[in-house]
């Protein structure tokens, strides 16, 4: 996978444009779909945070991930159902592009399709290392975000994003923007434009 460095100002954290096409499709074991990974904070054995894409081909259950915070995004597709059992029992369901559902890595979810195939975007974040915070932006403008990695991913259409006062880059749908910041400047001044929905994150590790 190619990583296209993105324009930047010389006072900008380090920017990298991660386009979607780029993205490697890795089968998943069970057959049920396939995974392309966006962006890795550590190793795949051991990994502080992670982003990905997937697409899901039929029902079953998910992957057990002990101590891992989950949010799922539905991006494409008529919806899924997922079913989490155990002392927690409730439904998540994603019926609609941009639907959210969070919950934990190490809880029994099943997966049921409404009508055929989704793809549904994955944050995972290893709870004792690193925490993140995740919004939808719908809307152009100009935010603040503080924090060591921000990944902002276009969700659909196509939006221009300036990161401090920089040059505008342009993302398209599958498209992400990935922002490593200094220990010095860890504050974000970023503005957007255009049609489209961005999912940002913003990512920290916890120190020990």
């Amino acid at each position: 996978m190619s990583h296209s460095p993105a324009p930047q100002a010389e006072n900008a954290a380090r920017l990298t444009l991660l386009r979607g096409a780029d993205l490697v499709a890795s089968p998943w074991k069970n057959g049920g779909g396939v995974t392309r990974e966006i962006a890795l904070g550590g190793s795949p054995e051991a990994f502080a945070w992670r982003v990905s894409v997937a697409d899901v081909a039929q029902a079953g259950p998910f992957s057990r991930f002990d101590g891992v915070a989950r949010t799922l995004v539905l991006l494409e597709g008529a919806g899924m159902v997922l079913d989490e059992t155990g002392d927690h029992a409730r439904t998540h369901a994603l019926m609609k592009p941009l639907d959210v559902a969070r919950f934990d890595g190490e809880a029994p979810i099943s997966a049921r399709l409404i009508d055929g195939a989704t793809r549904d975007f994955n944050l995972m974040v290893r709870r004792d290392v690193a925490r993140a915070t995740f919004e939808i932006w719908r809307e152009p403008g100009k935010r603040d975000l503080v924090c060591e990695t921000s990944l902002l991913y276009c969700a659909n259409g196509v939006v221009n994003v300036r990161v401090n006062s920089g040059e505008y880059v342009s993302l398209a749908a599958g498209d992400t923007l990935r922002i490593d910041t200094t220990l010095a400047a860890r504050t974000l001044q970023i503005e957007t434009e255009g049609e489209g929905a961005l999912l940002a994150i913003a990512l920290e590790s916890i120190k020990p």
